[in-house]
């Protein structure tokens, strides 16, 4: 494979978190005027989980445990004409504060899961935000 087709071939990865606190779950909404997860680019020396747990807590100052991968898919943002890489994990809050709204973002809401349908939002985010709901009914978090 040459220079070229390889620079073409390689995407950046964001890395998501579902995180829902009850019932509902944290999203964001960006500067396209879409909502989404919150979560972002993996650094050097951390784990995906990490850098998940970052993000959600520089983005909305939540603490959170990262649970398990959900979703992994190809986004293309038209805007910005580029692929991305989304790989979601579902996470766990940790105590309950207030989300907080951070310089990334315009909004930043708790949303009912039958709300979620009806947002613009990638489906792939709506796909995971569904798997995360229906693991939880599955398996409810113990009370801490």
């Amino acid at each position: 494979m040459d220079q070229d087709t390889h620079r073409q071939q390689a995407f950046p990865i964001s890395v998501k978190g579902v995180v829902v606190r009850g019932g509902k779950v944290l999203l964001l909404r960006n500067e396209r005027e879409e909502w989404e997860l919150p979560g972002g680019r993996i650094e050097i020396g951390e784990t995906s989980e990490e850098c998940v747990a970052r993000e959600i807590l520089e983005e909305t100052r939540w603490k959170v445990e990262t649970g398990p991968i959900l979703d992994t898919w190809m986004y293309y943002i038209s805007a910005a004409e580029k692929h991305v890489f989304i790989v979601t994990y579902g996470c766990y809050p940790i105590g309950q504060t207030q989300p907080i709204l951070s310089h990334e973002h315009k909004e930043i809401r708790l949303f009912d899961e039958h709300e979620v349908a009806i947002l613009v939002m990638p489906d792939g985010y709506k796909r995971s935000i569904a798997t995360w709901y229906a693991r939880l009914r599955e398996n409810p978090p113990l009370a801490g």
